[in-house]
């Protein structure tokens, strides 16, 4: 039986674009905890001057979350939108910050434990795997909300369920875990697996995952390995 091809003119939605009863917010508030949790173990000198106020602003930005949508994201809400992008770009500043001094630390040679320089590394490649997933997330066909409600036709990511309806339950829609497994395996093989990038903005945001990556992962064990030896 061929397959039904989508169009916006013919009236016709792919079986993956329907309403669904949304996403759990504990997962995502459990992963922000981790991240606020990782950035304020960092040492000193990869840290921001202001680094406990900003985990302090992190963590009122997500219980101020947790207050509106307690349990599940179920339909799009500018304001709660707002926050979650916000609190994503405060912890995305926070870690690009700490990435900056990491390797002005590793060009200069201002860190001169290499157990020191793996476990700092380690700790924002990971923050940074985590923040991705969450960009992700959140712009993917309009955010956790928009996708509860099927309010965008077009995906941003193509997930090998979309493509053939029988790969799955009915009842499948991609979580916070599925944008996980995205930024973790684009951070680590610099490349898309299974699912690919359809738009622009998705295609950049992977691009400057993977340079970010390469970069981080590079110099890191690089340097390591010169002090080790």
């Amino acid at each position: 039986m061929p397959r039904k091809e989508f169009s916006p003119h013919n009236g016709h939605h792919p079986h993956w674009h329907r309403e669904h009863v949304g996403e759990h917010r504990y997962p995502v508030a459990v992963v922000v905890l981790f991240v606020i949790a990782l950035q304020s173990l960092l040492p000193r000198e990869l840290s921001l001057n202001f680094q406990t106020e900003i985990s302090i602003l992190e963590a009122l930005l997500l219980v101020i979350l947790l207050i509106i949508a307690p349990r599940r994201i179920h339909n799009h809400q500018m304001s709660m939108r707002y926050l979650s992008l916000g609190l994503t770009g405060v912890m995305t500043l926070s870690n690009s910050a700490s990435a900056i001094k990491l390797i002005d630390h590793l060009v200069t040679g201002g860190i001169k434990s290499g157990t020191s320089l793996l476990i700092s590394g380690a700790s924002i490649w990971l923050t940074n795997i985590i923040i991705f997933a969450l960009w992700f997330w959140e712009f993917d066909r309009g955010g956790p909300g928009s996708r509860a409600q099927a309010l965008v036709r077009y995906p941003d990511f193509l997930f090998p369920q979309m493509e053939d309806e029988q790969m799955a339950d009915i009842h499948w829609h991609p979580n916070f875990f599925d944008y996980l497994y995205i930024s973790f395996t684009n951070a680590s093989a610099f490349s898309p697996t299974d699912v690919l990038p359809l738009t622009r903005w998705a295609k950049m945001l992977m691009l400057l995952q993977s340079v970010t990556s390469l970069l981080t992962v590079g110099l890191v064990v690089a340097r390591a390995v010169n002090i080790l030896h």
